[in-house]
């Protein structure tokens, strides 16, 4: 018995019929400015794809080349950082080399303003490890003449004196350590009196009557009573002055910078010293060039 083949056909087959069909009227299809309407679809279907794929590329680019400049600029932010320390170093080592110059240079100006003086430099090496005591040790001994009670200044004013002498160093009791006195009294009205130490930054002044008019900022200076320190070199400002019983409570500030202790000057003899302003040091030498020659 013969087979006739099925009228019904796949719709697959049916489909790709109508498609075909579909792309051939596209084909010969054309529009405004002879544009072929196959032409036209297919830019409208790829032009989506094309601008999803130029973005991913120009994003991927960006933050790759975004990326590379981080990276670039952190490396250049820590070479900058590098230098930056470098030069605070430096800046550090030139300011300090500054006043160490400055320091040496004030020494050899006093020294130089005081020929007629006998007096020794020497290098603070250093200092009593005890909280209560104000010691310091010097680099002169015995071997450059030194000997005990001698003096210690520098060009602002009384430091200490020399209490142990070894060969080649020597320690000095600070003005303000607890065991320590020296005779002084005001610039202005000559009051006597004696400053100790305290072990405290603060001298006190002692033995000043309640009657005795005393105001804060008078100038200390040695008396030379306890023939140690030459008469009339600065040991301080009065800082605040109260009534006690029976002599008023008076604390000074030293004139020496006690905690900064790096150069100081020895005094080879108890003879008087009038210390010289700065401004004073340099006219001296100014007024001899100045002088006309005799004839």
């Amino acid at each position: 018995m013969l087979e006739f083949p099925s009228r019904q056909r796949p719709f697959p087959l049916l489909v790709t019929v109508v498609l075909v069909q579909v792309l051939l009227l596209a084909f010969q299809i054309k529009r405004e400015n002879d544009v072929r309407l196959l032409r036209v679809w297919s830019v409208e279907v790829l032009t989506p794809l094309q601008r999803a794929g130029t973005w991913s590329i120009y994003t991927v680019r960006g933050g790759w080349r975004n990326y590379i400049d981080l990276r670039h600029t952190h490396a250049e932010n820590e070479f900058l950082r590098a230098q930056v320390d470098k030069l605070q170093l430096r800046n550090r080592e030139l300011e300090s080399k500054s006043a160490e110059a400055d320091r040496l240079a004030g020494l050899l100006n006093f020294k130089q303003s005081h020929t007629d003086v006998p007096m020794l430099v020497a290098q603070v090496i250093g200092a009593s490890a005890d909280l209560a005591s104000r010691t310091i040790f010097i680099n002169r001994g015995e071997h450059d003449h030194l000997r005990r009670n001698l003096p210690v200044i520098t060009p602002d004013g009384v430091v200490g004196k020399i209490v142990e002498v070894l060969p080649g160093s020597a320690q000095v009791l600070l003005i303000n350590d607890q065991n320590s006195g020296v005779g002084a009294l005001f610039s202005e009205t000559r009051t006597h009196g004696v400053v100790k130490g305290t072990s405290d930054p603060l001298l006190r002044l002692e033995y000043i009557a309640n009657d005795e008019k005393v105001h804060a900022g008078e100038l200390v200076v040695t008396s030379g009573e306890d023939k140690i320190f030459p008469k009339d070199l600065p040991v301080g400002t009065v800082t605040s002055v109260k009534q006690g019983n029976p002599f008023q409570v008076i604390t000074v500030q030293p004139a020496a910078r006690l905690d900064r202790l790096e150069d100081v000057i020895v005094l080879m003899t108890q003879q008087e010293v009038a210390l010289k302003k700065p401004a004073e040091a340099t006219e001296a030498p100014a007024t001899e060039t100045a002088a006309p020659p005799q004839q």
